[in-house]
């Protein structure tokens, strides 16, 4: 991929001075404040930027001229959001958006909330009007700091051209290291236009900021003895996992000490669900036989979850007879929603080495075991598919799963289709998910999928499914994939509907199907033509195993319209606020 134009090469000698790295003047004389801005993104390591230009932060972009780092310029700011939310879940690395004062910066809004939720590493850096201007109503003026201020774990108003660039090397620091979140800096132009003789250093958190590392030995020690004392124990495994690349010490914990593991949404792909240990993942769409075993286990360790009330249903009957051991690097998630009978604080990847080390001995647990591989037996993810009736999505997502690698990342909006891909691909490496989940964000897929492809490495295949509702709110975003010449594959589980709503509207609301279904489409095949990409549509079992192939093989953005069965509906499904345990497998158990 190329950058959005060449940038001339200036010529060096070998007396030229080398920039300093640290705080501080450099002999180089004065440079603008947009200058350290860059600099700071330089120092901390940034490949990729994703952004749309704007009057407000023009002289950042101008300083982005003679930089290394390639931007590329979005269709929307909220797929610009999108996209550096996917770039940080797939690399580890905070992911980089841009927009410009005013709409720009509201239209970043979105995709900050969804990585806040979520707890997604991501920088955003917003032009704003002149200092002086602030107040005044001025052209394309927005109170920034004070509308993004609940939805960023930190944001800054740049004041002084002599601090920016520390301004934003703190940004990057905060939004990478203990749990993980979006980080804001405001740019008046004055101050990006300013001059300094300063220079930022790498990135490095305030002194006062000291996320807990190790959980205290006592407790460490107390929770080992709870978990080997138990009958029927799982670990619960959430999105922080990942976050703390602690997959690996995850598995070796569980191998060795053969506990059944439980994903959250986010943890999928934590722990390999073709091992026989896995129940996959639990709560309203989750496995039956996840859910069963949460309902009946007598000790939980779980790590790095929020225990949000998708995954709990009803609080009072989640894990009833369990003892719950939480694992949390954020100590305000301890006993937010479920009570911890004994509290971790630290990184998961320390504190599951911890408990594990404390172990006296694995948990005598074999009829639990086997407990659990009943269930599976008894509450399997199956469905029908006749070859008289529409395409089944399942069908479409397995189709896929099987055509590619371990490795390919899977990139979803959010509706009916999002579960169908989290229930049906059979995930088995971490920062292969990509999804939102806290906030639940139509449109997320596609803008991901090219955050993704950017942190991805050559090989790895990436694949977004969507809904033709969540398609239709970014679908613009195709114009950037096709500019950048970018090797995805779009796939469009098309029922006509925002599929959702329609199965709740159906299960509670009496069949008032109001506003969820679409009395016409787009064709999105050749709509993907349109944009210059490759479009194919499947209308029967008989076409997939061509497209598939066809879609996969092609060098580039391709969109697979499925036109699925617009009946199809997502199960298993506990009620909101219902006991995980009684999960509905059909409409007439809800």
């Amino acid at each position: 991929m190329s950058k959005e134009q060449p940038k001339p090469v200036a010529p060096t000698t070998e007396t030229e001075a080398t920039p300093d790295e640290t705080t501080g003047p450099d002999e180089r004389g004065a440079v603008t404040g947009a200058e350290t801005v860059v600099k700071a993104m330089e120092n901390a390591g940034v490949e990729y930027l994703f952004g749309v230009q704007g009057g407000a932060i023009m002289p950042v972009y101008d300083a982005l001229y003679d930089s290394e780092m390639t931007h590329i310029t979005m269709a929307h700011e909220q797929g610009a959001a999108h996209a550096a939310d996917a770039y940080g879940i797939v690399s580890g690395e905070p992911g980089v958006c841009m927009a410009t004062s005013g709409p720009g910066a509201t239209n970043l809004v979105t995709g900050l909330a969804d990585a806040n939720m979520d707890s997604d590493p991501v920088v955003a850096l917003t032009g704003q009007v002149p200092t002086d201007f602030v107040g005044s109503d001025a052209f394309q003026e927005t109170d920034t700091i004070g509308v993004t201020r609940p939805i960023t774990k930190e944001n800054t108003f740049a004041s002084s051209p002599d601090e920016v660039g520390d301004d934003v090397s703190e940004a990057f620091a905060l939004a990478a290291e203990g749990r993980q979140g979006p980080t804001l800096v405001d740019l008046p132009k004055d101050v990006t236009n300013g001059e300094t003789e300063r220079r930022p250093g790498a990135p490095e958190t305030p002194r006062t900021y000291d996320p807990p590392e190790r959980a205290d030995p006592q407790s460490v020690r107390e929770a080992a003895d709870a978990l080997a004392s138990a009958n029927r124990p799982v670990i619960l495994a959430g999105g922080g996992v990942i976050k703390a690349d602690a997959s690996a010490e995850l598995r070796e914990f569980a191998f060795e000490h053969e506990i059944p593991v439980i994903t959250t949404m986010p943890a999928i792909g934590a722990f390999p669900e073709d091992h026989e240990l896995s129940l996959e993942w639990a709560g309203m769409h989750g496995t039956g036989y996840a859910n069963m075993a949460i309902t009946n286990c007598d000790c939980m360790f779980a790590v790095g979850t929020r225990f949000d009330d998708r995954l709990t249903g009803g609080v009072e009957t989640f894990a009833p007879d369990a003892e719950i051991i939480h694992a949390d690097i954020d100590p305000a998630e301890i006993s937010k929603n479920v009570e911890a009978d004994r509290a971790l604080l630290g990184d998961a990847a320390q504190v599951i080495t911890q408990v594990h080390d404390a172990m006296p001995t694995a948990p005598d647990c074999a009829a639990w075991r086997d407990t659990c591989q009943q269930w599976k037996a008894e509450y399997p993810m199956d469905y029908s598919a006749p070859e008289d009736e529409p395409v089944k999505p399942q069908f479409a997502v397995e189709a896929y799963d099987a055509a590619t690698d371990d490795d390919t990342i899977v990139t979803t909006g959010v509706g009916q289709h999002q579960m169908w891909a989290s229930q049906y691909w059979l995930f088995t490496e971490p920062r292969t998910w990509v999804s939102s989940h806290g906030l639940g964000t139509m449109g997320y897929g596609l803008p991901s999928a090219i955050g993704a492809r950017l942190a991805a490495e050559d090989e790895q295949d990436v694949v977004c499914f969507d809904g033709d509702g969540s398609f239709l709110m970014t679908l613009q975003e195709l114009s950037v994939a096709v500019r950048e010449e970018m090797d995805i594959t779009v796939v469009v589980l098309n029922n006509a509907a925002v599929g959702m709503v329609r199965q709740w509207q159906d299960a509670f609301f009496e069949e008032r199907r109001m506003a969820s279904e679409y009395p016409w489409v787009p064709e999105f095949d050749q709509l993907a033509e349109a944009f210059g990409a490759k479009g194919f549509r499947v209308d029967t079992y008989e076409e997939l195993p061509e497209v598939v192939e066809a879609s996969l093989a092609y060098d580039g953005p391709s969109v697979v319209d499925v036109h699925i069965d617009p009946e199809e509906n997502v199960y298993p499904m506990v009620p909101s606020g219902g006991d995980n345990g009684e999960f509905a497998l059909s409409e007439d158990q809800l």
